[in-house]
């Protein structure tokens, strides 16, 4: 092993640097080069692109004050897949073509022995069938939603958190004052637990996310409750993913399908209405309608969404992004390959890729969380 390489090939966490600085440092003190990949795969894809070249040699002087920053000296790909590129053919049309082998090509004629990649649960299906075309391989796997499978702890959920936890109490300073009822929604397509976490933090009145299936009149009824006990105002966290039980009416915009806007984009959901594309705001736009219908009282729909991504990171992420660079170094000094690192408390242990893929780690109803959430009196809708 003489050089590897490392990029980013998710969505945006807080505190990527500390990830590349760990890797960095680490393979320093082997004696080996590190060179970081632009956007993902796209700086051996297309180094046209980049007046300096898709390659960027890392050394430790370069991120000596890299760890604690915010922003990503690599950049991100979030829409390139290697198996899936997009190109104009010559007939001027677009097409998808697979440019897997030329990248696995690529990464030979740069003589990268190892590459290391800082991705989100879907890319990881990606990397798993780059090394079975033979690259090495070792993956970070990074999360503000913390839905990585047979991980404890995805890099970026703990920024993510103490970031929406801040946001919500000021929600409630907000709603206190209006006296309002504040419908919040965190980012939770599939598992809840940054809404679960976030709630329980500030104690709101309600919690609700994608696992267990809400009935917003119960919800309804405990909000009314603390109304007649002398509080007019509330708070409830809405995991993006969160729906109603079956048979249940959704109040908010139209749900009939639009199969013209849905067509028009590969990333609509397949329903109507102004999410048709990113939704973004529907959970809570149609949570915050129907409980003011329920309650007979005002109600006001914010969306967190992405920012919880921005910023510097917390303390525990930076230890854990370091942590995560380090153990994957280590994991190529001992000849391993195909695997992704994985917090398992008290240790850092490798893990076949094969395990972590096709996985959501979601929230389970045996959870200490949801536990708590109850005993402190907080509504689950269910």
């Amino acid at each position: 092993m003489k050089r590897i390489a490392i990029n980013c090939g998710g969505n945006y966490v807080p505190g990527l640097n500390a990830v590349i600085t760990g890797t960095v440092l680490a393979a320093h003190e082997l004696g080996w080069e590190v060179v970081g990949i632009r956007d993902g795969f796209d700086g051996l894809l297309f180094p046209e692109r980049y007046p300096g070249g898709g390659l960027l040699t890392l050394t430790p002087q370069l991120l000596e004050n890299c760890s604690a920053s915010g922003g990503a000296i690599l950049g991100n790909a979030t829409r390139t897949d290697p198996f899936r590129v997009r190109q104009v053919n010559t007939e001027n049309m677009v097409e998808e073509v697979d440019r897997s082998g030329e990248l696995i090509a690529n990464i030979a004629a740069e003589k990268i022995d190892a590459v290391i990649p800082i991705v989100g649960p879907q890319a990881l299906s990606i990397l798993f069938r780059l090394h079975r075309q033979g690259l090495r391989t070792v993956c970070v796997p990074t999360s503000v939603e913390n839905d990585v499978a047979v991980t404890q702890l995805s890099f970026g959920f703990n920024s993510a958190l103490s970031f929406a936890v801040e946001m919500l109490e000021r929600v409630r300073q907000a709603a206190q004052s209006a006296q309002k009822i504040g419908v919040v929604e965190v980012l939770g397509e599939h598992a809840g637990w940054l809404a679960l976490q976030a709630g329980i933090a500030v104690c709101a009145d309600a919690v609700l996310i994608p696992e267990i299936p809400y009935d917003l009149q119960k919800v309804a009824s405990r909000l009314q409750e603390k109304h007649q006990a002398g509080r007019a105002s509330g708070l409830v966290v809405v995991a993006e993913g969160a729906m109603p039980r079956d048979g249940q009416e959704t109040i908010g915009e139209a749900v009939a399908p639009d199969s013209l806007k849905a067509s028009l984009s590969p990333g609509a959901t397949g329903e109507g209405g102004s999410h048709v594309i990113e939704r973004s705001g529907r959970a809570a736009q149609a949570v915050a309608r129907q409980l003011q219908r329920l309650t007979d009282q005002a109600t006001y729909p914010l969306v967190l969404g992405p920012l919880v991504k921005g910023g510097p990171p917390t303390a525990v992420d930076r230890q854990l992004g370091l942590g995560y660079g380090a153990g994957a170094v280590r994991a190529l000094d001992e000849d391993r390959s195909g695997v992704m690192v994985a917090f398992q408390p008290p240790d850092l242990k490798f893990v076949p890729l094969a395990e972590a893929i096709n996985q959501v780690r979601t929230v389970p109803a045996s959870s200490l969380f949801i536990q708590i959430a109850r005993s402190l009196g907080i509504a689950l809708g269910n």
